[in-house]
């Protein structure tokens, strides 16, 4: 879309004549926080929504207007939001106390619940984010192999520490992003996901290979999916090698399935990565894994064997309001219920949206699985048929490789004009509060978008 066009948007003054208290707002806030915001992710041009309260699969901004939600607190809402169980965890807990600076029973109750979800973790470690618990799960596998290289999936996400800053969302090439070290990435093979092939000749060509780090989704939650088989030659290969395969299940951890892609698949890693639906929807996160991976962190067993203990430390590790809602939200998790009805939600969600699309001729696509969904926005104008779209058939080029930022953008304004939140790839995580009335409001409101984007000349 050109200036005069962009000048010229309805779906742009639509959205700023809704939505004047988060302008206000906005421009506070970028008087004290770069762009205004807290998190990359909630960039949004020209401004984001401010939110007041959220209930179920709805939130409210600070101008009144409903939204059905789909950023789910990143990921971390499997429930909805401000569900009773969670609410009246954290009430008790908060009145028993927010930080002991000591051990506790609810720790004890988490890491237990995680192992009966994913009962191949036989240990488990908990670390403030994602961010913490991919980064400690290098440190374990380095220190257990005695190796330093790790494989990772250009596009795949693993936080946003040094090791891992380049390859998932620009600096494709393994280079150092800005304010990093090149020695951060020095031993990093950075490899495409594609196909199997390139992994397996880097792990017959050298002995120095301690880690293979992944989404087991693929890259951002699903955006580019995995080719058939792929998981299972990778177990395969690493369990040859000895090399400590990693899955990052922050944003598939208890989502795919009550146990994770892991469980889905049928393939145990060595290492689990998790967060967001791990804790709850507060701040959390976790390794789990084998055994004598984690017992590296162990002072008696390190001891034993006369080796140096992985150092570990984090002033939130545990933390009780965290455990206090990471327990409601795995105890409901292990009846298996919440998945059923948010993979249900999503199954009717794709569906309608991709009827909305052969009915509107718009050479678009929706597709992802369980309770995720990806919206392609087809950048290339590629033909296509949304009833019969094959996202592996375009590979990590095709899909997050060919960004359309713009659009996106214009996507994610048109939908909150007409009532849903969604992320900005884009697509959208769904919670087991979303029912018919919250997916028939969406589907609507995408096909209203749809109609917007076509009439400004984003949809071919």
């Amino acid at each position: 879309m050109n200036d005069t066009l962009l000048a010229n948007s309805a779906v742009i003054a639509d959205f700023r004549r809704r939505t004047p208290g988060s302008a206000r707002l906005h421009e506070e806030a970028s008087r004290s926080l770069p762009s205004g915001i807290a998190h990359d992710s909630r960039h949004l041009s020209p401004y984001p929504i401010y939110v007041e309260r959220a209930e179920g699969p709805r939130k409210w901004d600070v101008d009144g207007n409903e939204y059905v939600d789909y950023f789910g607190g990143h990921g971390a809402l499997l429930l909805g939001h401000s569900h009773p169980a969670i609410v009246a965890a954290v009430q008790r807990q908060m009145a028993a106390g927010t930080h002991y600076g000591s051990c506790h029973a609810l720790e004890v109750r988490w890491a237990a619940l995680i192992k009966q979800l994913m009962p191949a973790m036989e240990n488990v470690r908990f670390t403030s984010s994602g961010t913490e618990a991919s980064q400690l799960a290098l440190r374990l596998a380095r220190a257990h192999t005695g190796k330093p290289k790790v494989i990772r999936y250009i596009g795949h996400f693993h936080g946003w520490h040094d090791h891992v800053a380049a390859g998932a969302n620009s600096h494709f090439d393994g280079s150092a992003p800005v304010g990093t070290l090149a020695a951060s990435s020095e031993n990093m093979l950075f490899l495409s996901a594609d196909s199997l092939a390139p992994t397996l000749a880097a792990l017959d060509s050298g002995d120095d290979i301690a880690a293979v780090i992944l989404e087991p989704s693929g890259a951002s939650w699903g955006q580019v999916p995995l080719p058939p088989g792929f998981l299972e030659g990778l177990r395969e290969a690493t369990a040859a090698k000895g090399v400590v395969l990693i899955f990052d299940e922050v944003v598939t951890g208890f989502r795919l399935s009550p146990g994770g892609a892991q469980a889905k698949h049928g393939i145990v890693p060595d290492l689990t990565v998790l967060g967001k639906i791990v804790a709850g929807g507060l701040p959390g996160g976790a390794v789990a894994g084998r055994r004598a991976i984690l017992e590296q962190l162990d002072f008696a067993a390190m001891k034993a064997q006369g080796r140096e203990k992985v150092a570990h430390q984090g002033t939130f590790n545990a933390n009780p309001l965290a455990a206090a809602a990471a327990v409601a939200m795995l105890e409901q998790v292990a009846t298996g219920e919440p998945n059923a009805r948010a993979d249900r939600a999503g199954e009717r969600l794709r569906a309608g949206m991709n009827r909305v699309l052969r009915d509107e001729r718009a050479a678009w696509a929706v597709y992802g699985e369980a309770s995720q969904f990806h919206i392609f926005t087809n950048p290339r104008r590629i033909a296509l048929d949304p009833l019969g779209f094959d996202p592996v058939a375009l590979g990590f080029a095709g899909l997050k490789g060919a960004k359309d930022p713009g659009t996106a953008n214009r996507l994610r304004l048109a939908m909150l004009n007409h009532g849903v939140d969604i992320m900005g790839a884009p697509g959208g995580l769904i919670s087991a509060a979303h029912d018919d009335a919250a997916i028939d409001a969406t589907i609507e409101g995408f096909a209203r978008a749809v109609r917007m984007l076509k009439a400004e000349g984003d949809i071919p």
